[in-house]
């Protein structure tokens, strides 16, 4: 994964790889989410016009590919090992896309201070668990209405009908490769036009071919979170840790508050 384009040596401080997280002031917050998900850090990442026509093919094969996988693996039944070798080999399709596409960048993130950039590490994990509120939240919403309740339940029942370890395995595993791909190899394709807006299109058509709305709606909210962190920081760093985070956490989180929130 590429290293080169980003900040200057003396821009850099490892000491300031943490930035700080947003107070109770309001200024303060808006201060965070500006640099987080509003301001881009400068970086030249350009591309030849052979190196963009080659990323785009590549990533058009990748999502023709991937696109059948992941609708195969999700319309498999709960348990059956179809499903572990499709989400398995979805894995290997988005990793092997996204680096075949050209040079992929971990990106850069603003820090309080502004005198330097650090990789973005606690910008996005913050945003992570921001999502996880947002959808903890809807989650309650959704547990009220059957047509919304049941999409949501299908998908859970893969994961109850396998060891919790394989499960976390396959989500931490496809959601690096889902970013290393959409938001590293996809979101490069795109060009300097909307990147954020196509990109996140592009991710919930995707999903669009499990037949479940409700992954597809989530698709879209994420799809533009991960995407404006990767207008900003210029790589895929950020993208993975909200990602993992939100991912990670609601697998736990999500069976149990709907079950709870769910009417007698």
């Amino acid at each position: 994964m590429s290293n080169r384009s980003g900040p200057s040596r003396e821009q850099r401080d490892s000491s300031d790889a943490l930035p700080s997280p947003p107070s109770n002031n309001p200024t303060e917050l808006l201060r965070f989410l500006q640099a987080a998900l509003v301001t881009p850090v400068a970086r030249d990442h350009n591309q030849t016009n052979a190196q963009f026509r080659r990323r785009r093919i590549v990533v058009a094969c990748t999502l023709f590919l991937g696109s059948f996988l992941l609708g195969y693996g999700l319309t498999r039944e709960p348990g059956d090992a179809s499903f572990y070798v499709a989400t398995g080999a979805l894995a290997c399709v988005w990793t092997i896309g996204a680096f075949a596409s050209g040079p992929l960048h971990l990106g850069w993130a603003h820090t309080r201070t502004g005198e330097r950039h650090a990789r973005p590490i606690l910008q996005p994990f913050l945003l992570g668990v921001f999502a996880v509120l947002l959808f903890s939240a809807g989650a309650v919403i959704v547990a009220q209405v059957a047509v919304l309740r049941d999409p949501v339940g299908d998908v859970l029942e893969f994961a109850a009908a396998a060891p919790i370890l394989l499960v976390a395995s396959i989500t931490l595993i496809n959601g690096i490769a889902e970013e290393l791909f959409f938001r590293g190899a996809a979101f490069a394709a795109i060009g300097r036009r909307h990147p954020v807006a196509i990109s996140t299109g592009i991710y919930a058509l995707v999903t669009i071919s499990t037949g479940n709305l409700m992954l597809v709606f989530a698709a879209g909210v994420l799809g533009i979170m991960v995407g404006l962190q990767r207008r900003v920081t210029g790589g895929v760093l950020g993208p993975i840790i909200t990602h993992l985070t939100w991912s990670m956490s609601m697998l736990f989180i999500l069976p149990p508050l709907l079950e709870f929130a769910t009417p007698m």
